[in-house]
């Protein structure tokens, strides 16, 4: 896990190797252990890379890496590293350190672009090839690895600079100026948006671009010329054979098959990502997906372990009770606990130092939250962490799915349907269903346009919004929604289009900001396309959401974890907080602002703040706060 940075460009005076230096200074947090720098022999690119020793400590793989005429800066990791070095050796490749780095530019060699398709990992790199004279930037899959850059053309087609570097801070050291993207800005406040789902390259700043995940640039730096390429999109496999009821109980039956299967995928999945040679632990929230990595990790024979959690005794969503219960049932192993108890005065005094790494508006104090339990594998010298993100999204585990889930069993026949909306709601998965819900599963496109109304509505007649940034940034189509005639439609939104990569941002730039590492068995791609490629009934079943995941770790969880019935969310007592003096006070901060700047009304300051729990849909004062820390 790294920092990396770049300077490109046709004209060597315009390459200040001084610029690079200070990018990289600015993300000292992201590798703290060692720095480097190279610039060709043309003066055209020049790179930078600061380090966080995972694989391999010694000074041997340090970056930027030469390996045979390619120079390598990369930030992440390739859990499959081992094995790929043993299919390239084959061929003749050798390597010179134990590091994962060296089989980037080996593959590239081998297999050219199409290498990407043979790593496991998360990664953000730049891969110079001194014979072609090219530059390629890739980053990974599902885009846990960040990637942001600022071109200057000097002419329609060619560029006349083009900077790159992990986070945006690294661009505005080197002068970059914070160019505020309204129409960004103006979905936020209204709808907490945090992304734009049409055009994945912007970011809140419209002169700052987002590489976006599953893609590469071919930049030639001679002729000022880069093209943008999507090198993945989700390979879907259907199952051959439906399940039917006997099929998925019985072990020998399809059913049994797939559940085995998927356990095979996860395990495997968890096993590479314990591969470092420094200290390694793991998140523990007492749910389901964290407790189902913390047991996979034992199952790979560790009989101690460092376990990261946030609780909030007598809180109502306080998940404690599970971290004990799970503790208990493994009695046999060394658990190293470490607990913190984030406050109201802990907010206000990480607010500034939080919202400085994470450079773009957050959707609740949850972020907070995690970036005090990285903070606190820090204090403890845990440098590594594997964490549970990306389970909801691909599995079904958040209640708004149950909707969806529901709409398709409807159109299936009635009876199954009946069948799982009780369950459903015994289970406390489903708050709620009505004639919307019907209408929405036999008139999905009418549907996704009458949601998409009802959100230009809410933005419309938003009543503190400036009218003037309302009609200057108002942008119809980046309120579009999906139609979902599917649970997998709606699944594969929030994994690949708008969701996921929101809170992939917020593990990386909590956990970097703390120079640790995060690694997330639930985004193998090769499980990701696997939980795809089942009906959804492995997702939803019985009235449970993530019930392949439940099946596969029944026998390993305490029933209470593995059978949990409804969704504890991650969050603190927000609402709470939210009454505290000096928070209302930076609210009151904030909200003034944001109408300096034009963006809100100035009646909004002399009205009462709200005080909002974590997931309110109508959080306008955390985002007021937010919102005014990005200025």
């Amino acid at each position: 896990m790294c920092g990396i940075a770049g300077i490109i460009s046709p004209y060597a005076s315009l390459i200040e190797p001084r610029k690079v230096q200070k990018m990289m200074d600015t993300l000292q947090h992201r590798g703290p252990d060692g720095e480097g720098m190279w610039t060709n022999e043309e003066g055209l690119v020049c790179l930078g890379h600061r380090r966080l020793a995972i694989l391999d400590t010694s000074d041997a793989a340090a970056q930027p890496l030469h390996y045979l005429h390619y120079i390598l800066v990369f930030n992440g990791e390739i859990y499959n590293y081992l094995e790929l070095k043993e299919t390239l050796q084959k061929h003749r490749y050798s390597f010179s350190t134990q590091s994962d780095s060296e089989v980037i530019p080996a593959a590239y060699d081998f297999w050219g672009k199409e290498c990407l398709h043979q790593f496991d990992g998360m990664f953000a790199f730049a891969l110079f090839d001194a014979n072609n004279n090219e530059l390629w930037v890739a980053r990974d899959r599902f885009g846990e690895k960040p990637l942001y850059y600022h071109t200057v053309y000097h002419q329609r087609g060619q560029f006349e600079q083009f900077v790159f570097a992990s986070e945006m801070k690294a661009l505005w050291a080197i002068g970059i100026n914070k160019e505020l993207n309204g129409t960004m800005m103006l979905n936020y406040l209204t709808l907490g948006y945090t992304q734009n789902p049409i055009k994945p390259t912007q970011t809140f700043y419209s002169n700052i671009l987002s590489l976006p995940p599953g893609n590469y640039l071919t930049i030639h730096p001679a002729r000022g010329k880069v093209q943008m390429k999507k090198w993945y999109k989700l390979k879907e496999s259907k199952t051959e054979n439906q399940e039917s009821e006997v099929s998925v109980y019985s072990p020998s039956g399809n059913g049994g098959a797939l559940i085995e299967q998927f356990a095979d995928l996860f395990a495997t999945s968890v096993k590479r990502r314990l591969r470092s040679d420094v200290s390694l632990g793991t998140s523990l929230s007492g749910g389901l997906d964290s407790s189902s990595i913390a047991t996979s990790l034992l199952g790979n024979d560790i009989k101690s372990l460092d376990t990261y959690s946030a609780v909030f005794p007598g809180f109502a969503q306080d998940e404690s009770q599970y971290i004990k219960e799970f503790q208990t049932y493994y009695n046999h192993t060394d658990f190293h606990s470490h607990f913190i108890t984030p406050t109201a005065d802990d907010w206000i005094d990480n607010w500034g130092k939080l919202m400085y790494h994470q450079e773009e508006p957050l959707q609740s104090s949850s972020v907070l939250t995690q970036f005090m339990v990285y903070q606190l594998a820090k204090e403890n010298g845990t440098i590594v962490l594997l964490d549970g993100q990306g389970a909801d999204e691909v599995l079904g585990g958040y209640k708004k799915y149950a909707h969806w889930f529901l709409q398709q069993k409807l159109l299936e026949g009635y009876g199954g349907f009946a069948k799982e909306k009780e369950l459903l709601k015994q289970n406390n998965f489903l708050d709620k269903w009505n004639l919307k819900n019907y209408a929405a599963a036999f008139m999905p496109e009418r549907t996704a346009l009458q949601l998409q109304a009802k959100a230009i509505s809410q933005q419309k007649n938003n009543p503190f919004i400036d009218k003037d940034f309302y009609n200057k940034y108002h942008n119809d189509d980046t309120l579009q929604k999906p139609v979902v005639k599917k649970l997998e439609d709606t699944l594969y939104y929030n994994t690949f289009t708008f969701g996921l990569q929101e809170l992939l941002r917020y593990a990386d730039r909590n956990s970097m900001a703390h120079s640790r590492e995060v690694r997330l068995p639930f985004l193998n791609h090769e499980l990701v396309e696997f939980i795809f490629s089942l009906p959804a009934s492995f997702k939803i079943k019985d009235g449970f959401t993530k019930w392949i995941l439940r099946k596969s770790m029944e026998d390993k969880l305490p029933a209470s974890i593995a059978w949990q019935k409804g969704k504890i969310g991650y969050e603190p007592p927000q609402e709470q907080w939210m009454k505290q003096h000096t928070i209302i006070e930076m609210i009151h901060e904030s909200r003034k602002r944001l109408v300096d700047n034009n963006i809100l009304e100035a009646k909004i300051l002399n009205t009462s703040t709200k005080s909002k729990s974590a997931h309110a849909t109508d959080n306008f004062d955390w985002r007021y706060m937010s919102a005014a820390a990005i200025l």
